[in-house]
């Protein structure tokens, strides 16, 4: 159940630091906040608004609530394969899949059938340079780097999953830093003074809010058909190891995204960083970290959320800190009997998951907001 910690705050995380209070009060005291800001279970500091916050705007929107990684989010499919149609182990898996999901900063690939798909989306509303055409093509499928990651899962019958995450790649991070400065050059110009230069907005009387929407919904779009396509990639990748398999259903969803909802009676644009909608019946992912487990939702519309819950685990450490404080060797003894990037272990210190908040704790949490339709354990990781 929630609690609130400060004005205008309603929290539902069991742990969260004073900082992330503090940071979510700030966005909470805006002018054109609409209700309260909700804080989800992961709920932690991020760069102006909190990652686990969702905060309801009405005419008016902040480009660094949404973020950089515009329509960030997972895809789940469920497959007819149980855990007895799977080899001892996965490792012929990993390179088809490194091969066709490339994974890391600006990493692309040339595949002249992608244009169909891309052709469907349009440009944005700003049109994009000669450059920018290239790396929106590169980069349509690719998985990109950080927390980004592929998963083959089991789940609580042996019936195996497969979990993707990853979002609107380079092309969304250029058009949300754009529109970040953008919102910061206006506060100068227009002399509207923040609590946080990293909440600089647009109001919907301008072109800039226009321009804005457009390109982030573009963006929305781009990553959520980039899922997609990785999606049928590496199900049909696991398929070519195992011999068989069909696709029994799939679930795809934003959790770093704004799009305009009515709540309260009052339509509103609602931004979640890093939540996901959990109406009743809506189907979510919410994946846990390395090592740990993952989990398949159904939303159950709790209106103080906004039909909101968390988007995973949450960090409870810098990347930082992981580096510092964790090691290598204790990460591999947490992926011990899956297959994974083991030879990369150095590199993902900071994907650890004692960097993280316990997932079993995070769901708890949020018993009012979602039910647990399956739980995923992990047999295979790939990390970008």
């Amino acid at each position: 159940m929630p609690h609130q910690p400060a004005p205008n705050l309603l929290s539902w995380a069991s742990e969260i630091d004073e900082g992330a209070i503090t940071q979510a009060a700030r966005t909470a005291r805006l002018p054109f906040v609409a209700g309260h800001v909700a804080l989800m279970p992961d709920a932690h500091v991020g760069i102006g608004a909190t990652v686990g916050s969702v905060i309801p705007t009405e005419g008016a929107i902040i480009p660094a609530a949404v973020g950089v990684d515009i329509g960030c989010g997972m895809v789940a499919t469920e497959t007819t394969l149980t855990a007895a149609d799977l080899p001892d182990d996965l490792a012929r898996l990993m390179p088809i899949v490194e091969r066709r999901i490339p994974a890391g900063v600006g990493k692309g690939h040339d595949d002249p059938a992608l244009d169909r798909t891309l052709a469907g989306l349009g440009l944005p509303h700003t049109s994009l340079t000669p450059k920018q055409e290239k790396t929106v093509a590169a980069q349509f499928g690719t998985l990109g780097s950080g927390n980004h990651f592929v998963e083959v899962c089991l789940d609580e019958r042996d019936r195996v999953w497969t979990v993707l995450h990853s979002g609107s790649r380079g092309i969304g991070n250029q058009l949300a830093t754009k529109h970040i400065a953008g919102a910061r050059a206006l506060m100068r110009r227009l002399a509207i003074g923040l609590e946080d230069p990293d909440l600089a907005y647009f109001t919907q009387s301008t072109p800039e809010f226009t321009a804005y929407i457009e390109d982030m919904l573009w963006a929305q779009r781009y990553a959520m058909a980039s899922r997609a396509r990785m999606d049928k990639v590496l199900v049909d990748a696991l398929f070519r190891v195992v011999g068989k398999g069909s696709r029994v259903r799939t679930i795809n969803c934003h959790h770093n995204y704004s799009e305009r909802e009515t709540h309260g009676g009052k339509d509103l644009w609602i931004t979640r960083k890093g939540a996901i909608k959990a109406d009743s019946g809506d189907e979510g992912v919410i994946p846990g970290s390395m090592g740990t487990r993952s989990y398949i939702v159904r939303g159950v519309g709790n209106p103080a959320s906004y039909n909101s819950c968390s988007h995973g685990a949450g960090r409870r450490m810098s990347r930082g800190r992981a580096k510092r404080e964790l090691s290598a060797q204790s990460l591999s003894e947490a992926m011990r009997g899956r297959t994974w990037n083991s030879d990369r272990a150095a590199a993902l210190v900071d994907e650890h998951p004692e960097a993280y908040k316990p997932i079993d704790q995070v769901m708890a949490d949020q018993r009012d907001l979602v039910e647990v339709r399956h739980t995923l354990s992990q047999v295979f990781n790939y990390k970008g």
